[in-house]
């Protein structure tokens, strides 16, 4: 009796571990890296240099608040995160124009955080888990990098990308192949908001 039951037991942990290896497996592959036009948002935490030409008194360096907005003088609270650093130099000179003869406003960002929304997150199995700035052209060569690998519990080639700016699609990924074997085949690009998952290896 014990043994029929033992047997039973086996069997269906075998059931549940097939069922988990077809899910991990039904992942369609990442599309490969094309062109994709981006212009970066400004996000909380960012620093920005705020130049009014001929006018110093009223260029400075400012940080993002969390709640997203800025102060300068002359201005106060206006929301910066989540507009570009040109629509920000507009909204400004729209404002200093009350006080300012044709305003000429620049703004650089400089120590970039980003939108909480476009910054990759990479969970799981990476040696250290964490939250990226997202950048053009940024490839999961580029994120492994940032994030020192794998551990070594890591099942590489079970890995897969969340695509938030798809609808939560999923795509599998292959970082054995990729970081073990030098597949470059296995490189894809990144898109802003990306989830990196990476799974525990079962044996």
């Amino acid at each position: 009796m014990m043994a029929h039951t033992f047997f039973r037991v086996v069997a269906a942990l075998a059931v549940i571990f097939a069922a988990l290896l077809a899910g991990c497996a039904s992942h369609p592959p990442a599309p490969p890296a094309a062109a994709v036009s981006y212009d970066y948002q400004i996000g909380p935490g960012d620093t920005l240099n705020i130049v009014v030409w001929r006018n110093p008194e009223l260029s400075m360096t400012v940080p993002v608040r969390p709640d997203g907005r800025i102060t300068a003088p002359l201005v106060e609270d206006m929301q910066a995160a989540g507009k570009t650093t040109t629509t920000l130099a507009r909204d400004m000179e729209k404002v200093l124009s009350q006080f300012v003869h044709d305003p000429v406003v620049t703004v650089v960002a400089t120590n970039i955080v980003g939108p909480y929304s476009e910054q990759i997150r990479v969970v799981g199995e990476a040696a250290k888990p964490q939250l990226l700035q997202y950048k053009q052209k940024m490839t999961l060569v580029d994120v492994m990098i940032a994030v020192g690998g794998m551990t070594e519990f890591a099942a590489g080639n079970r890995a897969s990308i969340l695509r938030t700016s798809e609808g939560d699609k999923q795509y599998g990924v292959r970082l054995n192949d990729l970081l073990k074997r030098g597949d470059f085949s296995a490189n894809v690009e990144m898109r802003p908001g990306d989830v990196l998952i990476i799974p525990q290896s079962w044996f």
